[in-house]
């Protein structure tokens, strides 16, 4: 039975994030019914990991096996076919061995934050990208963001219901740039906790406001407590842009 892996980008606004639920759209559950469609099996669809409500990718990865065999760019192009219209690509399908595993398997995992900075109200970038009106600066988020880098406990930036079984993580990269009034925050490590991005970035966030600077961010990692955590920011500047394997 081929194992196949597949690439896939996705607006997240519909769907009530990656993991299939009973009574609500998720991107897992939309493909296992395309999948279902072509070769008329219940196939489980494997994520490099659980994107949640409104969050986004640009290359979220799967695998999954299929009973049927199909040419890898015929898969890819009936798979597009049955989602249609709803805002999920598969962007490739390749055949893999058999001990690929899309979540196991991942070396790190790359994202991106993106916040638009301007007093205007969103039009294009509705649900794609944070507004945040009061000026950041940019300079002082980048600084402090190499504060969080290494390996660490990160209780802190840790959704009270996180399953992972340790809190402990390393961080390869958290870079802060801007370009104009978009500015994008960029971070990659092998896994992250649960709404550990996001926590990161509403924490950033008051930074560039100047409610705390780089040693306010760095006792509220040492806290090791959820409750030292600045704010969350939103699901929608969230995108998963790639996995490396």
């Amino acid at each position: 039975m081929p194992r196949y892996k597949l690439t896939i980008e996705y607006d997240g606004t519909p769907f009530s994030g990656w993991q299939i639920q009973d009574n609500a759209p998720t991107v897992q559950g939309t493909l296992e019914a395309a999948v279902k469609a072509i070769c008329g099996e219940n196939v489980r669809v494997h994520g490099s990991g659980r994107t949640d409500a409104g969050v986004h990718a640009l290359g979220q990865v799967a695998h999954c096996d299929i009973e049927k065999p199909f040419p890898p760019g015929r898969l890819r192009d009936g798979l597009n076919a049955h989602l249609r219209p709803h805002p999920i690509g598969v962007l490739s399908a390749d055949i893999v061995a058999d001990n690929f595993e899309a979540r196991f398997s991942a070396k790190r995992r790359h994202y991106r934050y993106r916040i638009t900075n301007t007093r205007a109200n969103l039009a294009l970038d509705i649900k794609r990208s944070w507004r945040v009106p009061r000026h950041l600066d940019t300079d002082a988020m980048d600084a402090a963001a190499k504060r969080l880098l290494g390996k660490h406990d990160f209780t802190t930036f840790r959704d009270t219901e996180c399953q992972a079984k340790s809190p402990e993580k390393t961080l390869d990269q958290l870079d802060v740039i801007r370009e104009g009034d978009a500015i994008s925050v960029l971070t990659s490590a092998r896994s992250f906790l649960h709404s550990q991005v996001r926590s990161m970035v509403g924490s950033l966030v008051w930074v560039g406001e100047g409610r705390w600077n780089a040693d306010d961010l760095a006792a509220a990692l040492a806290a090791r407590n959820r409750a030292a955590c600045g704010p969350v920011a939103p699901p929608e500047g969230l995108y998963l842009v790639r996995v490396e394997y």
